[in-house]
């Protein structure tokens, strides 16, 4: 039989079946556990490899962690989370910073200062597991947000600073930093922290901090674009409700009532729960003239977040609509809440200045407000002091603070209302006027007792009169004066100094006039 002939008999017969040995099975075995032992050592797992979704929680956590607003129900799981494990767990220092943290943002959102004291006691808690010299950044970090929140400024640039001494490329100090330099007055300082951040983190935290410094300095456009910038990186739907609700705060700003409405509405589409967006509405109805319905908005905000700035513009709101009566609720409901806010530590005495400035006792709030300058030197501290100083009499020095409120550059109507009535009374008519106009052009419906006040004052006060101001044109027709003549100059000699003079031509004597040469004779011929 040829070799081709056995070679096609063997390939037609079936081949044998493969049979594992025990020795080959734990062979194989072993195999494979090398090679997926290889595969994580070049590619460990990751927390993104599970499919799954977030929980609440989860969510949460990661919100509070980077400095955004969290959604409600989140917050309260991550809340209850965190308690129940450190019930049993009670030497988790970051679990001690993450429930401080998310007790800071339920006080944000709700505006209930109950909620400092108890982030404040779990904050420590964490820095006394693991101390600050140790590195625990979140617990400081926590800190000095907590600080900011109570608007005690200087407690929070300390807690700041030291994160950045210890971890200068540590993002979260930054956001800290804006926060107190901006209620210091140190505003240049601000502006470097927030580039710094930008620098480190450009995404919510950072372009929100850089609409707050833009606004600060009055640069309207750029404010705009990094809160819109602030937009377009929200994720979830709270992130986003607040973007929308400082969208609309800087509308209001710029006297568009109408889009600050439309994005307030906005904002409350997207988190219902948005009850800062809802004191915005309230505002911007009120602007539109719509009082009944902003009455309502303003009463269901106060009854959600019962802040004493929502309850001083209700107040001024139902004075505008001649409700005194009714006015007086809201006005104790402001002393009220600032005595609960005095009570956990929280500092309103901006707010309180300028409710006394105009409602209450100016001398009470001229001493309240030069405590407060004492610690911030911010533009709202020096607008109100200049306000209470106004109201108490005191006109010279109430121009300086209104000056210094003025200068940074802040576009605010209320800012140049004030420094207005200050000039007025000073007789000082032309600033005045100029202030004026300044403040209606800004936003003609900053407030409802303020604004149809200004306008009569302005009308008061009328146009300047014709020819311009004062010693502008001259009483007299103008005469052109009699300047002196020149002397005349001698010509420069080309040929240098150096160089022969030449002999000048002798002038024709002036008695006898040159005689002219005889024409030659005529050849003969």
């Amino acid at each position: 039989m040829h070799r081709i002939d056995r070679i096609d008999e063997e390939s037609l017969e079936p081949a044998p079946p493969v049979t594992f040995t025990g020795r080959k099975t734990l062979v194989a075995a072993a195999v494979a556990v090398v090679l997926i032992a290889g595969a994580l050592l070049i590619r460990p797992a990751r927390t993104g490899d599970d499919a799954r979704p977030p929980g609440p929680s989860e969510r949460a956590a990661s919100a509070v962690g980077m400095g955004a607003p969290a959604a409600a129900v989140d917050l309260t799981a991550l809340m209850a989370d965190r308690e129940k494990w450190l019930a049993t767990h009670p030497d988790d220092d970051a679990s001690w910073a993450v429930l401080g943290a998310a007790y800071l943002e339920q006080a944000r959102r709700t505006a209930d200062s109950g909620w400092f004291p108890k982030a404040e006691k779990v904050l420590k808690r964490s820095l006394e597991v693991r101390p600050a010299e140790k590195g625990n950044f979140d617990a400081m970090t926590g800190m000095g947000t907590l600080a900011n929140a109570r608007r005690d400024f200087g407690t929070g640039k300390k807690w700041g600073e030291l994160v950045r001494a210890q971890a200068p490329r540590r993002w979260t100090a930054y956001p800290v930093l804006v926060d107190a330099y901006t209620g210091l007055g140190d505003y240049k300082a601000a502006q470097k922290a927030m580039e710094r951040l930008l620098e480190l983190r450009p995404g919510l935290a950072g372009y929100l901090r850089a609409s707050q410094v833009y606004r600060d300095r009055g640069w309207r456009e750029d404010a705009v674009m990094s809160m819109e910038h602030a937009a377009g990186a929200a994720k979830s739907p709270a992130e986003k409700a607040y973007t929308l609700y400082r969208l609309g705060e800087l509308a209001w700003e710029r006297g568009d009532a109408a889009e600050a409405l439309r994005l307030y509405e906005g904002a409350l589409r997207t988190d219902p729960a948005q009850a800062q967006a809802l004191g915005g509405r309230a505002r911007a109805l009120g602007a539109l003239g719509r009082p009944g319905e902003a009455v309502r908005d303003y009463r269901m905000a106060l009854g959600r977040t019962p802040e004493p700035r929502l309850a001083l513009e209700l107040g001024e709101l139902l004075e505008s609509l001649g409700r005194h009566e009714e006015a007086r609720t809201p006005y104790d409901m402001l002393g009220a809440l600032a005595a609960r806010d005095g009570s956990n530590g929280v500092d309103d005495d901006l707010v309180l200045g300028l409710y006394e400035a105009d409602h209450g006792d100016p001398a009470a709030a001229v001493r309240r407000l030069r405590q407060e300058w004492a610690r911030h030197k911010s533009v709202q501290v020096a607008d109100a002091l200049g306000w209470a100083l106004h109201q108490a009499g005191e006109d010279e020095a109430a121009l300086e603070y209104a000056t210094k409120a003025t200068e940074l550059g802040l576009r605010s109507a209320d800012f140049s209302y004030h420094r207005a009535m200050i000039e007025r009374d000073l007789g000082e008519e032309a600033a005045a006027r100029r202030h004026l106009q300044e403040a209606m052009r800004t936003n003609p419906h900053f407030s409802p007792l303020r604004a149809p006040l200004a306008k009569q004052v302005l009308a008061s006060i009328g146009q300047p009169p014709p020819g311009g101001p004062e010693n502008l044109e001259p009483a007299t027709p103008w005469v052109e004066p009699e300047l002196p003549k020149a002397k005349p100059v001698a010509e420069p000699n080309p040929a240098g100094p150096r160089a022969a003079k030449p002999t000048p031509k002798p002038e024709p004597s002036a008695a006898k006039p040159a005689q002219q040469p005889e024409p030659p004779a005529s050849p003969s011929r």
